[in-house]
């Protein structure tokens, strides 16, 4: 058997799914690999999406035209606009999923694109000629050709399960580790390290008493992440929140001889911002309690995720442990939780396209770049896809700027930074991020992906008619006058000066005590109100113009830092030349590789007089 395709995606989890159907969208004739066609997107850690940047994230999927926006509407249980109560730029949709609906509506999405094919099998090579990725060999002795390949590999690399002092090869409960790849990839000069991460126990809710835990409900009016025509939510199901406490701890502590966390047995380093529970009460020993939410599988399940839970502590202890917190005195547990380690490539070994720079043709994406998280899986797979299709087109490069992407910030992260531990998403991480707002990931990248192939002709028309309402709203606010006497008893109740002339309606938005709820209400009012403008224009509008002047200092850094994106450095350039570069600065340019004068004054160890002795060379 030998067939040949344009592109090989190996792995069917977040990245593999995202970068096999937009190569495929955009053109490509792809093979999607995958040990089992039963996990295909299967969500390996907690039945949810989005969050704290990582809703910016699947909104900024959604808008380049990738699927787990809609994938994760079609799927949720609960939906809730988190931070509400901050700026919003800090407001980041998540939502509760139904894990198997999840699963089942990505591999139905991705067997109705007919460009997409898929094989059951192992991977143990991929195919090098001449320094390209030229196909894939299976365990089953099969080799596909292709003119690119994408690996999506996940936990399953030389991946161990660890649950105390059992050890199990493995990615994933019941699922066998993936061997060979990493072997080979090291003999071609690839440089690797080891991971970790862990999953809690699952536990069956009919055995949990929720009248001694906190309910925690969706939204009153519930949103989604897709800018397309998804169904919305009209009936939710409730998380709950409880608390771990001293018992639990001394409980959790009599596991600690066996645990492989703390006997050196796992040597990998775990994701800091999501800590097992036994490195929880061993790093924070002076707290007594620590939150535990209680999450439905899925609408039609009685399985529950208890999040907050990791743990690789033996069975026995996890089970003694949760039966003493506070609504788990009866838990019935349906499986342990574990750790795994596996490998992954220090992502500075990438290009901005995710392009390894050893071997052309060759991407990689998810968690062998040493990141964690479905939403950071999935937008490295859809980068991945993009480029890997219009390699094989000899097409430019598709990448998106820290200044215009969450996507382009969690990518220069990694390849100019790199990682030690697994990379999570945050809003802090991005300098720019009140621009790069989830409310208006359509506006800045819906062109985009409809000028490379990727979003529909439906998605973009949506997209120019939002801009051009905005505009319409924002024109109406600026010519429209407010009375004293139409507006000056609301404005006391609100603790705001009142007027003492007519004045611009616009001017009086810009107020911190006028929020959002209260614009909706005098906007309604407004009897130069453009036709047809719904909630969302109302939002957005209202947002540009209170933080217009922030708006117009980040646009402006941008600016400025973009001036250095554009001066691009050739990847073959002899820094061995510049006699004047420091020492550890020239070492990392040689390492690392920079593409831009942008991407080179990021790096750890480039000096800012290296940076300008790059720009007196290049004529800058």
């Amino acid at each position: 058997m030998h067939f040949s395709y344009d592109v090989i995606v190996v792995g069917a989890g977040h990245a593999g799914c995202e970068a096999a159907n937009a190569a495929a969208i955009m053109g490509s004739k792809v093979l999607l690999v995958t040990m089992n066609m039963q996990t295909i997107a299967q969500m390996s850690c907690n039945p949810a999406m989005g969050g704290v940047a990582k809703g910016q994230i699947v909104r900024e999927v959604d808008a380049l035209g990738g699927m787990s926006g809609i994938i994760s509407d079609k799927s949720m249980i609960q939906f809730r606009m988190l931070n509400r109560s901050k700026g919003p730029a800090m407001w980041s949709p998540r939502c509760q999923s139904d894990r198997n609906v999840f699963a089942w509506e990505w591999r139905k999405a991705l067997e109705e694109n007919k460009n997409v094919d898929f094989w059951q099998d192992s991977v143990t090579e991929v195919v090098v000629k001449d320094g390209r990725a030229s196909g894939v060999k299976t365990s089953l002795g099969v080799e596909f050709s292709a003119k690119a390949v994408v690996l999506t590999n996940g936990t399953f690399l030389n991946g161990q399960m660890f649950i105390g002092e059992k050890v199990f090869g493995g990615g994933r409960t019941a699922e066998r580790a993936s061997t060979g790849i990493t072997e080979q990839l090291v003999q071609l000069g690839f440089e690797s390290g080891r991971m970790k991460t862990g999953t809690p126990p699952r536990v069956d809710g009919r055995s949990l008493n929720y009248t001694l835990m906190e309910e925690q409900l969706g939204d009153e009016n519930p949103g989604k992440f897709s800018y397309t025509n998804t169904p919305s939510l009209t009936k939710q199901r409730s998380c709950w929140i409880t608390y771990t406490n001293q018992a639990v701890h001394d409980e959790l502590k009599t596991g600690f001889d066996k645990s492989p966390m703390f006997t050196g047995r796992i040597k990998g380093l775990g994701p800091r911002y999501c800590p097992s529970v036994e490195d929880k009460i061993n790093r924070f020993a002076d707290k007594d309690r620590h939150q535990i939410f209680v999450e439905p599988e899925g609408w039609d399940t009685v399985e529950v995720y208890v999040n907050g839970f990791s743990t690789s502590l033996p069975e026995t202890v996890q089970y003694n442990a949760l039966r003493k917190i506070q609504g788990f005195e009866n838990v019935r547990m349906f499986r342990p939780g574990y750790a795994v380690e596996y490998d992954f490539f220090p992502p500075t070994q990438l290009k901005p396209t995710l392009e390894t720079q050893l071997v052309h043709n060759l991407f990689f994406a998810g968690q062998i770049n040493g990141t964690t998280g479905y939403e950071e899986a999935a937008c490295q797979g859809l980068m991945a896809g993009i480029n890997a299709h219009r390699n094989t087109k000899e097409e430019a490069e598709f990448t998106i700027k820290r200044s215009e992407g969450y996507i382009g910030v969690l990518i220069d992260d990694l390849i100019t930074k790199g990682t030690e531990e697994p990379y999570r998403m945050f809003t802090s991480r991005a300098e720019y991020r009140t621009l790069l707002r989830q409310d208006n990931a359509d506006l800045r990248l819906t062109e985009k992906g409809y000028a490379i192939g990727l979003a529909s002709q439906e998605r973009y028309d949506s997209m120019v008619k939002k801009r051009e309402g905005i505009a319409q709203l924002t024109d109406a606010i600026r010519s429209a006058k407010v009375k004293p006497e139409e507006i000056n008893g609301f404005l006391e109740s609100k603790g705001s000066a009142p007027l003492r002339e007519k004045s611009s309606l616009y001017t009086l938005l810009k107020r911190p005590e006028i929020d959002q709820t209260d614009v909706k209400g005098i906007l309604s009012a407004m009897p130069e109100m453009p036709d047809g403008v719904g909630e969302e224009i109302i939002e957005q509008t209202v947002i540009e113009i209170k933080y217009e002047d922030y708006l117009n200092r980040e646009k402006l850094n941008a600016d400025k830092l973009d001036r250095w994106e554009s001066l691009s450095i050739n990847p073959t350039f002899d820094y061995d030349r510049l006699k004047a570069l420091s020492f550890e600065g020239k070492e990392k340019l040689k390492r690392l590789r920079p593409s831009t004068i942008g991407q080179a004054s990021r790096i750890s160890g480039v000096s800012p007089s290296d940076v300008s002795i790059l720009l007196v060379y290049m004529g800058r």
